[in-house]
């Protein structure tokens, strides 16, 4: 099958979702949901299949020249497989929260005003897979605006909550001068080159019969950087993440945190290969993107100590491992027979990523419906009322945090790998102060779900079937992970005995 059926099928989903949602009954929408499920998980199956046209060159679509603008190789594939196990994740959580989308946008007893809520990230997931494929500075554009549109309206779509509208309209303005900076580092950059291709870009560059000119090309670089650091969530274009994630409807909050951010991170390692690949930018570029991991890794940490809003310590947790993914891509690492390169190391940080902030995301949206907060007071004795549910939470924070025998520590361990063997050593010193913060403002989640007393006549927590159902898949993938992570470099494209060897030898 193409690969470029994928996102088709993806759009054709959405919109049949959409008209789904218009004619089928008003008094429940979780049927839109399930249908969403399934049709995502059928796309999800059908993605190991798809060829591009490197396996396929004799069909008459493998001429067709919009493969210069689209390319399906192992990075593609492991994040269009990412974006969909996101989305569908992320809709099953929506399910769960119908309760508060009725509330803030439906009169009672009907939900005619929630059915698109399921439709809008089907539509999200297929900008995402299209990034993960797009070879072209365009087609980039496109599809992370498909991307950005969408969360538009999902980020105000509580539209009787003050706090979702609040966050809908910062997120528009500060998305609206993102996008202004990126159209103009790509116009810097066609300048300068001649063309938005990645691939010829790299053509352009490497000709020293005609030499690009540094310093303007730089300042697109630059430009597009801003842009990128915006949907990453990177220090200083990281102001709207606190309000947006605080404000936002939880199953937003994380695809934003989630679906949004690794796929801003496909997009920079696909716009970065060209200008590391020479001499001649990959000095700067890596100048400029270890500033960013450095005052990412401490901005992020360092916040969110103070915090005691559950979805604003996430958010800051958001934008500090934001700074280690930076950190692993300012080390420039581009991988041997025997070590992993930075877009892997990327790769396998965000797929740890998804399970442990999804987990966290799941309990966060059970106390929200039931104990009517978010704050860490709300959890407090959660491990007398919900003993199981507390301990879940637990994994999850210490796994966030780094603990060993975790898929997050993994993660965290492959990134201070890559920094000493470039020699990074002041990344290794923040990112350890980084982790250091960690602990404590994880820890303090564990500390008020154990060490203080639940309030007064405060009710155990009911789990519904579908989030347990979830948790106990999520929960098990990082302690699985964190002991055997093989099956994931695996998925990167990397050789078995190669990922064996860094992980039992960190030398």
């Amino acid at each position: 099958m193409p690969a470029f059926y994928l996102e088709a099928l993806t759009v054709l989903l959405g919109l049949g979702l959409l008209m789904f949602d218009a004619f089928g009954p008003a008094t429940n929408k979780k049927l839109v949901g399930v249908a969403a499920v399934l049709g995502l998980t059928t796309i999800l199956a059908a993605s190991f299949f798809a060829v591009g046209p490197a396996s396929a060159p004799d069909a008459y679509w493998a001429k067709w020249s919009m493969w210069q603008f689209y390319q399906l190789d192992g990075t593609a594939q492991f994040f269009k497989a990412f974006a969909l196990v996101c989305t569908i994740l992320v809709i099953l959580m929506a399910i769960d929260y119908r309760p508060m989308l009725v509330k803030f946008t439906s009169e009672a007893g009907r939900e005619a005003g929630t059915g698109e809520y399921y439709a809008l990230p089907v539509l999200a997931c297929a900008g995402m897979m299209w990034m993960a494929s797009a070879r072209d500075l365009v087609s980039i554009f496109v599809a992370l605006e498909l991307v950005t549109i969408t969360f538009y309206v999902l980020v105000a779509y509580m539209r009787r909550n003050v706090g979702s509208l609040e966050a809908g309209v910062k997120y528009l303005i500060l998305g609206a001068l993102s996008t202004g900076f990126l159209v103009y580092g790509i116009a810097w950059i066609y300048g300068m080159t001649g063309t938005t291709n990645l691939a010829e870009i790299s053509l352009r560059l490497a000709n020293t019969a005609q030499p690009v000119p540094l310093v303007p090309l730089l300042f697109g670089i630059a430009l597009v950087l801003v842009a990128l650091g915006f949907k990453v969530g990177a220090v200083p274009m990281q102001i709207w993440i606190p309000d947006v994630y605080q404000g936002a409807p939880s199953p937003t909050t994380a695809f934003l945190s989630v679906g949004s951010k690794a796929a801003g991170f496909v997009v920079l390692i696909h716009f970065l290969e060209p200008f590391l690949a020479h001499e001649l930018t990959r000095g700067p570029v890596l100048t400029i993107l270890g500033l960013l991991a450095a005052v990412t890794l401490l901005f992020g940490n360092l916040a969110a100590i103070p915090q005691s809003n559950f979805k604003r310590l996430l958010a800051y947790s958001s934008i500090a491992h934001a700074g280690f993914l930076l950190l692993a891509l300012a080390t420039g690492a581009l991988g041997t027979a025997t070590s992993l390169a930075a877009w892997q190391v990327v790769s396998f940080y965000l797929a740890t990523y998804l399970l442990m902030t999804l987990a966290a995301f799941f309990i966060l949206n059970l106390v929200r419906i039931q104990r009517g907060a978010e704050d860490l007071a709300a959890f407090n004795g959660l491990g007398k009322t919900n003993p199981v549910l507390a301990l879940a939470l637990t994994l999850v924070m210490a796994a966030l945090a780094g603990v060993p025998l975790t898929a997050g520590f993994v993660g965290k361990f492959l990134v201070f790998q890559l920094a000493v063997v470039a020699g990074l050593w002041w990344g290794v010193v923040i990112a350890f102060i980084g982790v250091a913060a960690g602990f404590y403002y994880y820890l303090k989640v564990v500390r008020a779900m154990y060490w203080n007393a639940p309030a007064d006549g405060q009710k155990p927590i009911a789990t519904p079937p579908i989030t347990r159902v979830v948790l106990i898949v999520l929960c098990a993938a990082i302690v699985i992970f964190g002991v055997i992570p093989m099956p994931v470099l695996r998925a990167i494209n990397w050789h078995s005995a190669a990922a064996a060897q860094v992980v039992a030898d960190p030398r």
